[in-house]
């Protein structure tokens, strides 16, 4: 989204969803229920370092504050412990990735895009206060504008909505979607949350009355799939997406699962999502 506002870039996003949902209402046998406009909450702006924007997924990139993301991820995905000396990790990165390639047959070089997303983007949103604060008043804002009956959070952006909701009480919601969502990732996520969890357990923002959490079984960033053992979640159900496709915001709009969801409550659906990609 280079060289567009954040309302153009929200706009156009927006234009390319409104298929993918109607494509799930469709699969749904909703195809004659009217479609609700899609509203997108823009904030990749912030979260995104734009000297590295373009860069192509390397994982000499991952600096070193940034691994520990990484690290936390491929042991919440089962990774074989890591063993750290004078606070080294030992194991190289890209052994500890190709280990989790070969275990979920995804290929090398998606798992390697994803841990370099995440390092990235995780690391930036949760450990630097201004680009936090920026993030959560964008999403806090358009909420606030549009308004929306309906929140779809998609990964990282389930990150944000959860706080922002939680930071301002005032905004309402009917139903919180999270869609492939990291929120309960031990290690990289969870224990950073704000508000920080109780013995162990999330909390419902206080204007959220309903709220979902759908997660591909084979998405390895929805770590662990099953929110509810972790946040009040009302509903959770898995939805098959694929190998390759497992974790776009498209894909899970397009599921018939996501429509499923939201049709009780939909008007005007507002829609969070980290990569600022369909």
């Amino acid at each position: 989204m280079s060289g567009r506002s954040p309302e153009q870039a929200a706009a156009e996003l927006a234009g390319q969803w409104q298929p993918k949902l109607q494509h799930g209402f469709t699969a749904a046998g909703l195809g004659d229920q009217p479609l609700p406009a899609l509203h997108v909450a823009y904030y990749a702006h912030h979260t995104h370092a734009a000297e590295r924007q373009t860069a192509v997924p390397d994982l000499s990139s991952i600096g070193e504050r940034e691994q520990p993301v990484v690290l936390a991820w491929a042991l919440a995905l089962g990774a074989p412990t890591l063993h750290e000396r004078q606070g080294l990790i030992t194991a190289p990165l890209r052994q500890v990735l190709s280990w989790v390639s070969r275990r979920r047959k995804i290929p090398i070089g998606v798992v390697i895009r994803l841990a370099v997303q995440l390092a990235r983007e995780v690391h930036r949103y949760l450990h630097i206060p201004q680009v936090r604060a920026a993030a959560r008043s964008a999403v806090a804002e358009s909420i606030r504008r549009v308004r929306p009956q309906v929140v779809l959070a998609h990964s990282l952006g389930s990150v944000v909505a959860y706080e922002a909701l939680h930071a301002h009480p005032e905004l309402t919601v009917d139903c919180f979607v999270t869609l492939g969502s990291p929120l309960g990732m031990p290690g990289g996520i969870f224990e950073h949350l704000v508000p920080a969890p109780l013995a162990d357990q999330g909390a419902r923002p206080a204007g959220v009355r309903y709220w979902v959490n759908l997660a591909d079984t084979g998405d390895l960033v929805a770590i662990p799939h099953r929110l509810g053992d972790r946040f009040p979640v009302d509903q959770h159900a898995e939805t098959p997406i694929g190998r390759i496709d497992f974790h776009t915001f498209g894909a899970y709009l397009s599921s018939p699962l996501t429509a499923a969801a939201i049709a009780p409550f939909v008007r005007n659906p507002i829609v969070l999502d980290h990569t600022g990609k369909s």
